[in-house]
């Protein structure tokens, strides 16, 4: 069965001829202009839809759609989920990127002594960097930076992921 993983929303119509404003995740815009199609989904039916263009406006994505040529063919879309297939995301990952469902659920373990400190319950980006909620075994809920240093080791596989647990960071 085909996942597919939400990259933005149809937040408003752009001119007359069936252009859609496009919002997507902030530093995604590369990810988005390299689409060729999405899917939006109406009524738990997948809907396939050809991008004949996109290009960054401001903080948004101008998108236009094969086969909707006006404002009217596109406001019933307006404020519908764009989707792609996840296997094309996994494909266009590098080796340190993943998706964030991936993480959620990871045991979080010392990479120093191996102790387990809890499980990530959540990522989140506060605009310089993505967050790792993590609930620890004494049901604290902290938040840690998502980056090399503090984090090197992530394993999918083995859903694990080892953190540099600096003096006061899960306090």
């Amino acid at each position: 069965m085909v996942k597919f993983v939400s990259v933005g929303k149809i937040v408003n119509f752009h001119g007359i001829k069936g252009e859609a404003k496009v919002g997507c995740s902030k530093g995604q815009q590369d990810f988005f202009l390299s689409l060729d199609t999405v899917y939006i989904k109406e009524n738990d039916t997948y809907t396939k839809l050809n991008i004949v263009y996109a290009k960054p406006h401001k903080n948004l994505m101008i998108v236009k759609f094969e086969g909707i040529d006006s404002i009217n063919e596109l406001l019933p879309l307006k404020g519908n989920l764009l989707f792609v297939d996840e296997e094309f995301i996994r494909e266009t990952l590098d080796e340190d990127e993943f998706l964030i469902d991936e993480l959620v659920g990871l045991n979080v373990f010392d990479n120093e002594s191996g102790k387990k400190l809890g499980f990530v319950i959540g990522v989140s980006n506060n605009g310089a960097s993505d967050l790792i909620s993590i609930k620890t075994v004494s049901k604290k809920v902290c938040l840690i930076p998502f980056v090399k240093a503090i984090v090197p080791v992530v394993d999918i596989k083995n859903k694990k992921l080892c953190i540099n647990n600096l003096e006061g960071l899960l306090e």
